[in-house]
């Protein structure tokens, strides 16, 4: 890597400055993809740019990877930007020490987002107390070690204001030297933080559901102690950083009921509830009733659940607590409470019958069905009516305002239609807005085409019942107008979810597979492969052939069977003789073996399969250019179509590119119902490659096919040249686990995956996907015979 771009301001020949560099650029390459590296360097060209020292450049250098791994490289621009704002308000030296604190307060704050707001108030402080952000930085571990973000912004805010004309009181209150500091640092000390406590909650999910569950800290407590409510965004947990005691709970107990709940929202939401046409009151009520069905779920699988929910509803207020944030409740806000205890609750009995017969209704519905569609909306309707007998409707303010800090705002499953685009996915589109098909005379279906209206986005689809010809004498030689100008028919799309290993999670309905058909070439060509390697042919076939044999088969040594075997019936009649225990496996079992295999041989049909292997070879004649990917891709599957065919093992000859994960292309050259005739010849002897790699979708869509096959024996031999990449994904390791969850997934469902790369350089990413016996490097087709056996080995069992 060449730095000398990035680090003008560095001297060359200093052995020790390169090194760091090196060393903090390989750590760096680690934790960041290619775009992270590329803003990773741009940073060191601001840091020199700048002018403040070769230390300023040097720790930026060193540092910013442990940002980088601690909460992500997205914020690394974001860095960049605020020490140049800083450079205009404060010296050189002072921001190299933000930069040293940065690693240590990303752990400590544990989110972006909520290092950004870090940022945002050291550029606060520069403009009301700079004198304090040096003492400030010098003892930042013991400050975020107590304090939340929302916490220290107060903390300093105080400081600033008490001490703005005051230059030494303002150095000694951020040094923590003031008595009025250490006051102001233990009133403002928050009772739990969650970076002190991720790591059992993480285990304590893991403990009730199986699985991960992906939680990021927010600070909203800026101006209050009471902080932001949690809520549930793009399948991610957003939890306060610190929770106090509440009325006798400790702040642990308020973190596991409150991950507890959003898991469960999580798990047990099936369907969105749709929004339209509610008011924010109503909308509420209906939060109540879907509130208490997760929860009825979760404590009817795991008990103990019901017991640590309970207690926040049976807590009771002192009125001498003066600190508490959330004061007596409203009287609708009580009966909310009071109904949602009644529900949680078996043993309680509430004054109001209307609150008792509520709770019942609903009880009886979950314990009769708690899908039920529509369930917590009807109910919620249904109370916001009624309960306008016992209690006023407040404001929404009132009613939003729940006074029970575990519960989060429900976000997660409401459903508007003006988000409907939005949460589908921008290659949703409604079926009643689609293009209709319709069945004409000829006539008409002519009439229509004349027209000079048509345009690419129809609104119809006319169909005829037999193939047009243009009017020409000699029918024989003449295509069809379908032949000649008409389009490959495109599928209707088939939705996959997607593994994002970040929150161990499917992105439900994420990746869009369209099946497409690519253009035809000559069918000789594929002849000629055979040709050209007929020697090679003959030996897969045997080997398929021989991996898997069929007919009669007479295996001894049991004790019972079909027929007797005459050689150890004698010898077991010698050792009664003799006096010695016989052996009693006298008989012959006779089984009858039937080749029952279906295989989809899936192509990766990428931009990147149309590189050559390697450089150049030589060949008879000199040098000559080695066979692209592609050229070795259409001799593996067509000498390994040939051999199949030819046992009668019943097959399927796909392909695959992607273009974004709303458009992932999937090419069927030969169906399992189809022959392998000139027609499947002439589409693989036309395949192309271009777009992107992503395996995952590709993989699940052929496992689809596969699955509706009925033999016992599946198999997807995937080829390909590479890794998953596609254009909108930059995380590499994203599309990596994606696959690997996507080969799992058919393993579950009895269908076998191998790999044969055509890379010899491949890496071991391609172990990682199928596993360390599940792929062969096959950079010749003369290697196929001795890469097959492998193949087969795990479908002969």
């Amino acid at each position: 890597m060449d730095f000398s771009d990035y680090i003008q301001c560095l001297d060359e020949n200093d052995h020790e400055h390169r090194e760091a560099l090196e060393s903090s650029y390989h750590e760096a390459q680690r934790v960041m993809s290619p775009r992270g590296l590329q803003n990773y360097l741009e940073g060191m060209r601001a840091m020199c740019v700048m002018g403040r020292g070769q230390d300023l450049v040097l720790s930026y250098i060193q540092e910013m990877p442990g940002v980088a791994k601690e909460v992500g490289e997205d914020v690394i621009p974001d860095i960049v930007e605020a020490m140049m704002k800083l450079s205009s308000h404060t010296s050189g030296s002072v921001i190299t020490l933000i930069i040293q604190n940065l690693p240590m307060a990303a752990g400590r704050l544990g989110d972006a987002e909520v290092l950004r707001g870090f940022l945002k108030l050291l550029h606060q402080m520069t403009g009301k107390a700079p004198r304090g952000l040096r003492p400030m930085m010098e003892n930042l571990d013991e400050l975020l070690a107590k304090l939340t973000l929302g916490g220290l912004r107060r903390w300093v805010m105080f400081g600033a204001q008490a001490h703005a004309r005051d230059l030494d009181g303002q150095m000694a209150y951020f040094a923590i030297k003031t008595e009025s500091a250490k006051a102001m640092l233990k009133a403002e000390r928050r009772g739990t933080l969650f970076v002190n406590n991720q790591r059992k909650l993480n285990f304590y999910l893991r403990a009730l559901w199986g699985r991960s569950f992906y939680m990021r800290p927010t600070a909203g407590d800026f101006e209050t102690r009471k902080g932001l409510k949690p809520f549930i965004e793009k399948f991610q947990i957003h939890i306060p950083d610190a929770f106090d005691p509440f009325r006798g709970i400790d702040g642990m107990e308020v973190y596991r009921a409150t991950v507890a709940h959003a898991a469960a929202h999580m798990v047990y939401t099936r369907d969105p509830i749709s929004g339209e046409e509610l008011s924010q009151a109503q909308m509420r009520f209906i939060e109540m009733f879907e509130d208490a069905r997760i929860e009825y779920l979760a404590y009817r699988e795991f008990p103990g659940l019901r017991k640590l929910w309970l207690q926040f509803f049976t807590a009771q207020l002192d009125p001498k607590d003066k600190d508490d944030p959330y004061g007596a409740p409203h009287e609708t806000m009580d009966v909310m409470l009071r109904t949602t205890r009644a529900i949680m609750d078996p043993d309680y009995t509430d004054r109001e019958a209307l609150i008792n017969d509520v709770a019942a209704e609903f009880v009886e519905k979950l314990e009769k069905d708690p899908y039920a569609r529509n369930l917590s909306w009807m109910a919620g309707v249904d109370f916001y009516n009624r309960v306008q007998t016992i209690a006023k409707i407040p404001s929404v303010r009132i009613l939003t305002d729940w006074p029970i800090p575990y519960r989060d705002d429900n976000r997660y499953f409401w459903d508007f239609a003006e988000n409907m685009f939005e949460t589908q996915g921008v290659d949703y589109l409604p079926s009643s807005q689609g293009p209709v098909r319709r069945n004409v005379g000829l006539m008409e279906f002519i009439n229509e085409i004349d027209s000079e209206m048509t345009h690419d986005d129809h609104d119809e689809i006319l169909v005829l019942s037999t193939e047009l010809f243009p009017y020409e004498d000699d029918l024989e030689t003449t295509k069809s107008w379908n032949e000649a100008e008409g389009k490959e028919p495109v599928s209707d799309p088939f939705h996959y979810p997607e593994w994002d290993y970040h929150v161990q999670l499917a992105r439900p309905d994420w990746a869009t597979v369209i099946e497409r058909r690519q253009g035809r070439g000559d069918p000789k060509v594929m002849d000629e492969i055979l040709v050209k390697h007929k020697p090679v042919a003959s030996r897969i076939r045997h080997l398929i052939d021989a991996m898997q044999p069929q007919g009669i088969v007479r295996r001894r040594g049991y004790e019972e069977g079909e027929e007797l075997d005459l050689n150890a019936a004698v010898r077991a009649m010698i050792d009664i003789r003799r006096g010695i225990m016989p052996d009693p496996r006298i008989n012959i079992r006779i089984t009858r073996h039937v080749r029952d295999l279906s295989i989809v041989v899936l192509m990766d049909l990428s931009e990147s399969t149309n590189e050559k292997i390697g450089d150049i070879a030589e060949g008879e004649n000199g040098y000559e250019d080695q066979p692209s990917i592609l050229e070795l891709t259409r001799e593996a599957t067509g000498l390994l179509s040939w051999a199949i065919d030819s046992i009668g093992d019943n097959f399927a000859i796909h392909g695959f590119a992607s273009d974004g994960r709303h458009d992932v292309q999937y090419y069927r050259f030969k169906d399992f119902d189809q022959k392998y005739d000139d027609e499947a010849k002439s589409r693989m002897a036309g395949m192309k490659g271009n777009l992107s790699t992503r395996m995952g979708a590709a993989l699940r869509h052929a496992g689809w096919h596969l699955s509706n096959q009925p033999a016992q024996k599946r198999l997807v031999l995937l080829i390909t040249d590479g890794e998953p990449a596609d254009i909108d994904e930059r995380d590499p390791q994203y599309l990596r686990h994606d696959a690997k969850k996507a080969v799992e997934d058919l393993a579950m469902k009895g269908i076998y995956t191998y790999c044969l790369t055509l890379d010899p350089q491949a890496d071991r990413y391609v172990a990682r996907i199928f596993g360390e016996n599940n792929f062969s490097i096959v950079d010749h087709v003369e290697r196929l015979p001795e890469r097959l056996p492998n193949v087969f080995a795990a479908l002969t069992g």
